[in-house]
Parts: structure tokens; sequence; C-alpha cells
């Protein structure tokens, strides 16, 4: 008689456990379709944009022959030309002393710079020592006072545009710098 009882919780204990399973089952197997669907959908994004990639090269010479004035509305619609989108090209950390004012002070600096075509951002990485020497003269060049105000940052990020707009070689053309960003600025 002691056994039926212990027989019947089993019993009742069996099928509790069965629903636990099917239940952590159905949410593992949602979960695993939801994961697909997104992987798919991501994978299927970049098979478009490698897609659409292939005909802007072959239609390359009938691109040039048109106006530059639709090189805007093309970047605004997400289909730019790779030679004339924007890139970004990102520097390592620059950590300077700056000059007395009265005191000695240093300064750490990000910074990234916007140029226009992947050919010319390769290029630049190419050449990052010149460039770099551009802006570490210049950094070094300011006091702690006149790059600590909003002016003063945005009168910097002007003059490093102009100091990295110049050509990288004696005979060659402006670089197409079209923007200086600072991701980080610290003067202490």
């Amino acid at each position: 008689m002691a056994q039926e009882p212990a027989k019947a919780e089993a019993a009742v204990a069996a099928p509790k456990s069965k629903k636990k399973l099917i239940v952590i089952l159905a949410i593992v197997l949602a979960l695993a379709v939801v994961g697909g669907g997104v992987a798919f959908f991501m994978m299927q994004k970049k098979e478009d944009a490698h897609a659409k990639a292939k005909p802007a090269k072959e239609g390359e010479e009938a691109a040039e022959a048109e106006e530059g004035g639709h090189e805007e509305e093309a970047e605004a619609e997400g289909h730019a030309d790779p030679k004339t989108a924007l890139t970004y090209v990102q520097f390592e950390t620059f950590t300077v002393n700056l000059l007395p004012d009265p005191d000695d002070k240093f300064l750490q600096l990000d910074l990234t710079v916007e140029v226009k075509g992947a050919e010319l951002a390769e290029k630049f990485k190419t050449q990052m020592p010149v460039l770099r020497n551009r802006v570490l003269l210049l950094l070094t060049s300011k006091k702690a006072s006149d790059i600590s105000t909003p002016e003063g940052k945005t009168q910097l990020s002007e003059e490093l545009l102009t100091e990295l707009k110049k050509p990288l070689t004696a005979s060659g053309k402006p670089v197409k710098v079209t923007q200086v960003l600072f991701t980080s600025f610290v003067i202490q």
C-alpha cells in the first residue's frame, strides 16, 4: 500500500517534466528560427550590396561621361561611387607637449579624417608617417589656452584640414580631405 502513493506521485511528476521539456524545446526552436532569419536577412543584404557594386564597376565609363551633379544624389541614396564615397581614416593617438602657458601641459588627441574615396584612404594609410609629422608639428606649436575653448578647437580643426590638404609629394595635387574630426581631446 505504501508503494501505491509513491507510484501516483511519480506518475504526476512525469507529465510535468515532459511539459517543461516541451516548453524548453519550443523556446530553443523559436530562438533558432529567429536567429536563422536574422542571419539570412543580414547575408542577403551583403550579397545585394556586392551585386550592385559589380554593375557599377562595369558602367564606370558611362558614369564618367555624365556630369558630376549626380554624385551628390547618388550619395544621398546610398549608391555612391567607391571612388568618391566618403571614407574615414583614423590616426593613432597623439600625445604631445604644448607650449608653456605658464605651466607645462600636454594634449592627448584622437583624430579621424574624412576623405573622398577608398583609394585615397589607402594612399593616406601608406603615407601615414608624413601625415602624422605634419599634425605633430602643428599640435606642438599650440598653447593650451589657444585650444581649450570650442572656438579654439574649431580653429585647430581648420588648421589641421589645411595642413592635411597639402600635396603628399612636391609635384602632387592637393589631397581631397573634406573634414577633420576629433574623437578624443584631453588637455592636462
